[in-house]
């Protein structure tokens, strides 16, 4: 008996499910019964989920178990289905374009996020809650900026590109921040080791951020006024 290599065999339809899967398939279309093709079917589809983990762990619809049997029949097969067979053309059509968002980023090295945070803190009407907006946008933009950059970026250059922002309504004491190191990092580097042993007292950037209230709670876009 001649072998029989894989280049003289039909292609394989799906082949996720493999050539036997696709034998069975055939099989079960030249049976004359009815009822016994669907019963073969039914078969079939929990073979399939024993055969694929994958397939028999995911919540997707299990119409697609039967979507599949169809396709691999080449639409050809005549069973009870429990769901409506899918169309033929289905495998033509092409699929819908998704749209990229169009939309220009001033200030790429920060991201999209800050210019949104931007507008949600001037809705803000409350002096202080403007302020603690200010100084958790600073926060922000210095620690975005430093996770792609080694220079350090100044708190001058942080305050003048807010006002770009916001159009100049968000403000800020520029020695206030200095002084209080308002803008420090949200996210510390680890302390280094001392040369001659131990640990470095120094903090990394600076001060406690200015004190009052953390600034968790100074400032949440989505905290209603009342709460």
């Amino acid at each position: 008996m001649l072998p029989e290599y894989n280049s003289q065999r039909p292609l394989i339809i799906l082949k996720e499910y493999g050539r036997n899967i696709q034998k069975i398939v055939e099989h079960i279309r030249t049976i004359d019964d009815k009822d016994k093709r669907t019963e073969l079917s039914y078969t079939l589809i929990e073979l399939i989920k024993q055969l694929n983990p994958t397939v028999r762990e995911s919540v997707e619809n299990p119409q697609r178990l039967w979507d599949d049997l169809f396709i691999i029949a080449d639409f050809n097969l005549d069973v009870n289905n429990p769901f409506n067979p899918p169309e033929k053309d289905i495998l033509s059509k092409k699929p819908m374009l998704v749209p990229y968002p169009q939309s220009d980023v001033r200030f790429k090295h920060y991201g999209k996020n800050i210019e949104r945070l931007v507008k949600e803190a001037l809705k803000k009407e409350d002096p202080q809650d403007r302020e603690d907006a200010v100084i958790y946008l600073g926060k922000l933009m210095k620690t975005f900026y430093g996770s792609w950059n080694k220079e350090i970026l100044d708190d001058s250059v942080i305050l003048k590109d807010i006002q770009l922002m916001s159009g100049g309504k968000l403000s800020m004491n520029l020695e206030k921040v200095r002084e209080d190191n308002l803008f420090e990092k949200l996210y510390r580097e680890r302390k280094k080791p001392h040369p001659q042993g131990g640990h470095s007292n120094q903090r990394q950037g600076g001060g406690g951020g200015g004190g009052g209230r953390p600034f968790k709670k100074r400032f949440n876009p989505h905290r209603r006024r009342d709460q």
